[in-house]
C-alpha cells in the first residue's frame, strides 16, 4: 500500500498534509525538522479562527504540519518541481511512495489530491500558511528582544509624542484580540472593534524611530573634529540599538494585526482571501525595504566616520579606535536585527562591506602605533559579528522552550 501526501508552499514555508506517519517519514527524509523550533502543526490546537473547517479534513483531524524553510531546505525542495498557482501564489503538488520506507517519495502525482480544483480550500491553506509565518516571526522578534535586553516600554515612555506613547495600549489591545482568538476561535466583530484603527499608531511609531535613526546617521555628517566624531559616534552606538529595538517592536505588533486581519477577511469577505493575503505579503516587503534602507544608511555613515578615523589615527589612536569600536558595535547590531527580520541579503552587503575595510585597515601598515589600535578594534567587531552571525542563525533554543509550553506540547505526535 503506499502513501500520498499533499504539498504546499509559499515565500515562506511548506505545508505537507497527510497520514502523521507519512508526514513524519517525509519530513525526515528532506531533513526537515519534524517538531520544535520553525515548525507549526496544523490542528484543533489553532481552532476554527484559522480557518480549519474550511480547508479540509484532513487538515482538520491535524494530520499536517508547516515547516519554516531555510534558503538551504528551499533548494532541496525546489527539486521535487512543485507548481505554481497564478491565482493564489502557492506551489502544490502530490507526492507518493511505499509505505514505511523513509526514502520512499519519489514519484510526482498529476492532478491528485482532495484540495485539487476547490479554490477555496486553497485559499484557506495559504492564508493558515501566512499566520504561520507571522506567528513565526512574532516568536523571532520576541526571541530578539529578549536577547538584547532593551525595555521598549521605557523607550515609549520617554517620549512626549502621545501617539508614539500610545504604543503601549496598542500592544495590550492586540495581546488580549489574540488571546480571545484563541479561546473563541475566530475576531468577532466586538474584537474587530477594539483593534481595527491601531495600525495607523503602529505605522506612526515605526516612521518615528526611523526619523531617530536617520537623524543619528546626520550627526556624523557635521562633525569634523576626531574628537567630536568620537563623542557622536559613542552616542550613536547607544541609541541606535534602542531605536532598532523599537522598529522590531512596530514590527511584531503589524504581524500580530495581520494574523487578526486575515482571519476577519475570511469571515466577511472571503472571495477577497487571496488578493488580501497577497496584498498583506506585498506591505510587508514595502516595509522591510524601507527599514532595510534606514538603517543600511546609518552604517554607510559610520563606514564613513570610521575612515575619516582612520585617515587621523596616528595623531588621534584612543580617539580614532573609539569610533571604529563604535562602527563595529552598531554594524553588528544592526545585522542581528536584519537578521530577525529575515533581511538576508543585506546581511551579506554589510558583511561584504565589513570586509573591504578591513582590507584598507590592513594596508595601512606605515602607521604603525595607530593601526594596531585599529586594527584590534576591526578583530574584535570581525568576531562580534561572527557571534551575532550564527546567534541570528540558529536563533534561540527559547524560542522552541516557550513555543512548546504555551501549546502545551502541540507538536508531539
Amino acid at each position: 500500500m503506499d502513501d500520498e501526501i499533499q504539498l504546499f508552499r509559499d515565500g515562506d514555508g511548506l505545508a505537507v498534509i497527510g497520514d502523521p506517519a507519512a508526514v513524519e517519514r517525509f519530513l525526515v527524509s528532506e531533513g526537515l525538522p519534524v517538531k520544535g523550533l520553525g515548525t507549526r502543526r496544523f490542528g484543533p490546537a489553532l481552532g476554527s479562527a484559522s480557518g480549519f473547517a474550511q480547508v479540509g479534513s484532513d487538515i482538520a483531524a491535524g494530520s499536517g504540519r508547516w515547516v519554516k524553510l531555510t534558503k538551504e531546505s528551499a533548494q532541496r525542495i525546489d527539486k521535487i518541481g512543485l507548481r505554481k498557482s497564478a491565482t493564489t501564489g502557492l506551489e502544490t503538488g502530490v507526492l507518493k511512495g511505499p509505505k514505511g520506507q523513509v526514502k520512499g517519495f519519489v514519484e510526482f502525482v498529476k492532478g491528485s489530491g482532495p484540495l485539487k480544483g476547490n479554490p477555496a480550500q486553497l485559499a484557506g491553506i495559504a492564508t493558515v500558511m501566512a499566520q504561520f509565518a507571522m506567528q513565526q516571526a512574532m516568536d523571532e522578534i520576541a526571541d530578539y528582544l529578549a536577547t538584547i535586553d532593551e525595555k521598549v516600554d521605557d523607550v515609549l515612555r520617554a517620549q512626549q509624542d502621545q501617539a508614539l506613547a500610545q504604543m503601549i495600549a496598542v500592544d495590550l489591545e492586540i495581546k488580549d484580540a489574540l488571546t480571545i482568538r484563541e479561546k473563541v476561535g475566530r475576531v468577532s466583530e466586538v474584537t474587530w472593534s477594539k483593534v481595527q484603527n491601531m495600525p495607523t499608531t503602529i505605522a506612526y511609531a515605526q516612521a518615528y524611530a526611523l526619523r531617530q535613526l536617520d537623524a543619528l546617521a546626520e550627526k556624523t555628517e557635521r562633525k569634523s573634529k576626531i574628537g567630536e566624531l568620537a563623542k557622536v559616534s559613542k552616542e550613536i552606538e547607544s541609541k541606535a540599538r534602542e531605536w532598532l529595538a523599537v522598529l522590531a517592536h512596530c514590527f511584531r505588533l503589524q504581524e500580530a494585526f495581520a494574523v487578526l486581519e486575515l482571519d476577519r477577511v475570511r469571515e466577511t469577505d472571503p472571495h477577497e482571501l487571496d488578493s488580501h493575503r497577497l496584498g498583506l505579503r506585498a506591505a510587508r516587503k514595502n516595509r522591510m525595504d524601507l527599514i532595510s534602507e534606514s538603517t543600511e544608511r546609518l552604517v554607510d555613515r559610520m563606514h564613513t566616520a570610521a575612515g575619516t578615523a582612520n585617515a587621523k589615527v596616528l595623531l588621534h589612536p584612543t580617539t580614532s579606535r573609539e569610533v571604529v569600536h563604535a562602527r563595529n558595535h552598531v554594524e553588528v547590531a544592526v545585522v542581528d536585527f536584519h537578521g530577525r527580520l529575515g533581511i538576508e541579503r543585506d546581511q551579506e552587503s554589510l558583511e561584504a562591506r565589513r570586509w573591504k575595510d578591513a582590507a584598507v585597515e590592513v594596508r595601512d601598515k606605515a602607521l604603525e602605533k595607530g593601526a594596531e589600535n585599529v586594527d584590534a578594534a576591526r578583530r574584535l567587531g570581525t568576531e562580534t559579528l561572527g557571534r551575532a552571525k550564527s546567534a541570528t542563525g540558529k536563533l534561540s533554543s527559547g524560542i522552541a522552550n516557550r513555543a512548546l509550553r504555551r501549546h502545551g506540547g502541540d507538536d508531539e505526535g
